[in-house]
């Protein structure tokens, strides 16, 4: 998973109206209910079906750390999933996404000016146009790559070029990106 997929699985849980189950036992009967099986769970979770049927019982309570934060990320994939849809649909329609970053941005640029890239903290609100492209690509499983150039496109057209008043020929890429956080 890339930087800008993360970023929007961390907006998307700041959807939730209430906070999944915080005990084990409450979250594996969670993840059995929407998966139908506790052997669904395991494979989900890498762990044997004897585990899960451990962790739901109480049986056994401390999972390793890598496993509860598998079970963490399984619950909140899941998780109040027609919530985190009208969200976007919202974002994708009416109200748009903020993105916050710190990266290198490099440029293409006419003759005569400087492409060389810096690194630059942005807060920009990109339009409900950007917002859908966004989550249509990451729908179609699209890579870490493409996600970026969608970025990418938005903060140019909103940020550098300020919707066209300015810089024409400016063509700007994200690359190292420090960090990035997306609202919406």
């Amino acid at each position: 998973m890339g930087d800008i997929e993360d970023a929007l699985q961390r907006a998307d849980g700041e959807a939730f109206t209430r906070e999944p189950p915080k005990t084990l036992k409450g979250r594996i009967n969670f993840l059995v209910g929407r998966l139908k099986s506790t052997k669904a769970v395991a494979a989900e979770l890498g762990v044997s079906q004897r585990s899960v049927e451990r962790y739901r019982t109480g049986e056994r309570k401390t999972p390793p750390k890598e496993i509860t934060d598998r079970i963490d990320a399984a619950v909140r994939a899941r998780w109040q999933p027609k919530v985190r849809g009208r969200r976007r649909q919202q974002a994708a329609t009416a109200t748009g996404i903020t993105v916050e970053t710190r990266a290198r941005f490099g440029y293409t640029a006419p003759v005569g000016t400087t492409d060389d890239g810096r690194m630059r903290r942005l807060t920009v609100h990109l339009p409900p146009a950007y917002a859908q492209r966004l989550f249509d690509a990451q729908q179609q499983g699209a890579d870490d790559g493409r996600l970026r150039a969608i970025v990418a496109e938005g903060l140019q057209e909103v940020y550098f070029k300020d919707g066209g008043r300015r810089a024409d020929h400016l063509e700007v890429e994200l690359t190292d990106i420090d960090y990035i956080d997306v609202a919406f």
